[in-house]
């Protein structure tokens, strides 16, 4: 019989998750509001400015087909305890970078644990919180979401009072802080968990069969095409919202300002997606509204951009809604944590391997254009493969079912 007390001896796990999480995007974010601060004092431009941009995309994909395998070997555990020294490490290295080839490779360092991060917390949901999916997932989601929006407020300020070498290697605090429970975990904790969960009927045991490939699976290209055009369409946001609002005519600190309400939005839905979609009959009904949104903020930002910059940016970010969802997905459609860590990594892998090309492809759409109606016909072509992802990743099956 289920304990009535089923998160008993797993908070210090969930903390675990939740600062792991917070620390998935600050090499990102961190690094963005002060490329042109940094580039002056390194002496870099806008190509190398450009090579920095993509290297988050990269390196997702490049760890999302390395990390399973690193993950079978070491364990979920030591995998994360892994993940979060790397991204220390590279963000305190870039403290003390002296050239533009010393500040990519400390950057990537840091992203090569962050992807892991990525691959890895799904999984790890699914092994301790096997029985509140939902709830969790929305706690890490959210807890990433902070940790994508808190560098971008910071960043300026501290460089301004510090310099921006204090104001990136400032991040490895939360990445520091981040180890301490899963050393805790590897110290023993980890056993006391496993069995009063698995007492409990809480946390599956079983691993995928061998010889079994994700790639066969029609669920796993599904739940790619979703990962992937969401990314996509969220990082050439990231990249081009302060562009597309000059060129409206805003002001730089305001069309700056726009970014913020794009990533701030975003903390809605990744508290109430994961948690209504582990309870939806269909998640794709939540799905429909997001489309909505996309088609309504597009045509905001096509029509009127200047008027209401606000509304648009914030109806977009509300849209983004499809990652939490593609997040809770990976646990809503495995049944193990083996099956789980083979899902995600696969999604990443793909996934982001498309998402690089969004920055590039919109900003060449729009310097060859001279406008944002092709790069918006662009995304709305990827939002209609985004929509044929959800839709077929919310069908009723499991990854394991495939083998």
């Amino acid at each position: 019989m289920a304990s009535p007390h089923p998160w008993r001896g797993r908070l210090l796990v969930l903390a675990g998750i939740a600062l792991a999480a917070f620390n998935l995007r600050t090499a990102i974010t961190s690094l963005t509001p002060l490329l042109e601060t940094v580039g002056a004092s390194l002496a870099f431009g806008s190509t190398a400015a450009g090579v920095l941009g993509m290297l988050p995309t990269l390196a997702f994909a490049v760890f999302g087909v390395a990390t399973p395998p690193i993950a079978h070997r070491l364990g979920l555990e030591r995998t994360v305890l892994l993940a979060m020294a790397l991204a220390a490490a590279g963000m305190l290295a870039r403290g003390f970078v002296d050239g533009t080839g010393g500040l990519m490779a400390s950057s990537l360092l840091a992203l090569a644990g962050m992807g892991m991060g990525n691959v890895v917390l799904p999984p790890l949901v699914k092994r301790y919180f096997f029985d509140r999916v939902g709830v969790v997932s929305s706690v890490y989601i959210t807890s990433m979401q902070l940790g994508t929006m808190a560098p971008a407020f910071v960043a300026v300020p501290l460089a301004m009072s510090m310099g921006w070498r204090v104001s990136l290697a400032a991040w490895v605090v939360p990445a520091v802080l981040a180890l301490l429970p899963w050393a805790w975990v590897l110290q023993g904790g980890r056993r006391r968990i496993a069995a009063a969960s698995v007492a409990e009927g809480v946390l599956p045991r079983a691993t995928l069969p061998p010889g079994a490939h994700v790639w066969r699976s029609p669920l796993a290209w599904a739940m790619a095409a979703l990962l992937g055009m969401t990314s996509l369409v969220t990082y050439a946001m990231f990249t081009w919202i302060p562009r597309w609002m000059t060129d409206a005519g805003l002001e730089p600190a305001a069309a700056g300002a726009m970014l913020g309400v794009y990533t701030a939005t975003g903390l809605a839905t990744s508290l109430a997606v994961p948690v209504l979609a582990s309870r939806a009959r269909s998640p794709f009904l939540l799905v429909l509204p997001m489309l909505a949104l996309y088609a309504v903020g597009y045509a905001g930002m096509l029509l009127a951009p200047a008027s209401w910059p606000a509304l648009w940016t914030g109806l977009l970010g509300l849209a983004g809604g499809t990652f939490p969802l593609a997040l809770t997905l990976i646990n809503l459609r495995t049944r193990t944590p083996a099956g789980s860590a083979a899902l995600s990594g696969f999604m990443h892998w793909v996934g982001y391997g498309v998402a690089c090309a969004g920055p590039l492809v919109v900003g060449q759409l729009r310097d060859v254009t001279g406008g944002w109606h092709w790069p918006v016909a662009f995304l709305a072509l990827c939002i209609a493969v985004l929509a044929w992802g959800a839709w077929a990743s919310s069908r009723p099956r499991v990854l394991e079912d495939s083998w």
